[in-house]
């Protein structure tokens, strides 16, 4: 067993280009987000008992080992390789979870999804190990930025560090945390992706890939890539605090190409032109030595500036921009910065890009405008590192 006190922590994700087109096949880039949800464990040897803390969700619960110990799975599990459970383990996990099948708020399936990851986990072991789980999140839920699949991420590394599946400090360190190798990185990426299911039921895999490998990836027809050497970005991340539907906009966008085929066709093509061109813009300036990098960044800034303004208008095309989010191009257009929005649209979040050379005073001002209209704002960066274990608690 490993040591009595683990704490990790793991980034949302944004989409930067490709919303919608992606539903047709067209290339979509995401990338992690400096926003985390942070996983501390403390094991208790002496105790009966596991608790679960999710402040955030408020949300307590304790359960005794040997009622845990009992739920566990039969027969030789691959550690490595997680499968889904089955109907009557999952019905087990109901029980202890103390909800049914028709549960689908957000605290039903943290709980199920900590419950299958730690029954699943320690299916081999002797004994269920005794102690206390407390997530604590900058992610808001339910806003389109990875929030489940962090909380999956970081209770996959957790769980598998506690009991040794992978090796602990075995990746790089960057000042902030310890990375893991990439097969360990693989192990908790592939459990992350199990619990993902138990919350979403068929997730794409993209939100648990970007939040256990970090910087940005590309997807394109259920296939995932890694981008090569990518930049962090500095951004603002302003919640409109609108609900939407990504259900029903995504249907939207489906009925206005049934009717519009020949319209709406030359925008997705357009989208994934924006998608391939971030690409290689994004992987352009993380790939320059700091040198050179300054001759080419301002170029750079300025194709991505006019990628987000261009994306934007051609969402608002598909028929899923909202009022808040002309506010958010409106208050931030005033000042010289570029606005879109970042997943389903039709309220939800919009992403700023900010340029290295953005006076703190212009970013000030433009938080205190959008924090007037009633919005939530992070300033913060993509491309963040991955799933991380601190050696201080965070």
């Amino acid at each position: 067993m490993s040591d009595p006190e683990i704490v990790v922590s793991a980034p949302g994700k944004v989409i930067l280009f490709g919303e919608h087109a992606v539903v047709y096949g067209r290339k979509a880039i995401a990338a992690s987000l400096d926003l985390r949800t942070h996983l501390k464990i403390h094991l208790s040897p002496d105790s009966t008992s596991v608790t679960l803390e999710l402040p955030d969700i408020h949300l307590s619960r304790t359960w005794q080992v040997a009622d845990l110990a009992a739920a566990r799975p039969t027969g030789d599990a691959d550690l490595k390789n997680p499968s889904p459970p089955s109907e009557q383990y999952l019905a087990a996990l109901h029980r202890l979870a103390g909800t049914d099948t028709d549960h689908t708020d957000t605290r039903s399936l943290a709980l199920l999804a900590f419950l299958y990851m730690y029954t699943s986990i320690h299916s081999t072991a002797r004994t269920c190990p005794a102690g206390r789980f407390h997530a604590s999140s900058q992610l808001p839920p339910g806003a389109g930025l990875g929030s489940s699949a962090a909380y999956c991420t970081a209770l996959a590394a957790g769980l598998l560090t506690m009991c040794d599946v992978i090796t602990r400090h075995e990746g790089k360190n960057d000042g902030t945390g310890t990375t893991w190798s990439k097969e360990n990185l693989e192990v908790i990426n592939a459990w992350a992706f199990q619990g993902e299911r138990l919350i979403h039921g068929n997730p794409s895999g993209i939100d648990n890939s970007v939040s256990t490998f970090g910087g940005a990836i590309s997807f394109k027809s259920g296939e995932i890539s890694a981008l090569k050497s990518v930049a962090q970005l500095k951004i603002l991340l302003v919640n409109t605090k609108v609900p939407r539907s990504t259900k029903v906009l995504v249907q939207g966008v489906k009925d206005r190409y049934n009717r519009l085929p020949a319209i709406i066709e030359p925008i997705l093509n357009s989208l994934e032109e924006i998608s391939g061109t971030c690409e290689r813009v994004l992987q352009d300036l993380g790939g320059h030595p700091v040198e050179i990098q300054e001759n080419t960044q301002e170029k750079n800034y300025h194709v991505l500036e006019e990628l987000v303004d261009i994306c934007q208008s051609l969402l608002n095309a598909l028929g899923v921009g909202h009022p808040s989010l002309d506010q958010v191009s409106s208050v931030t257009a005033k000042h010289g910065l570029h606005s879109k929005l970042t997943g389903a649209g039709g309220g939800g979040c919009a992403l700023v890009l900010l340029r290295p050379d953005t006076a703190p005073e212009v970013v000030d001002n433009v938080k205190t405008e959008l924090k007037d209209c009633g919005f939530d704002v992070w300033e913060t960066s993509i491309g963040a590192t991955g799933v991380s274990q601190h050696s201080q608690p965070k």
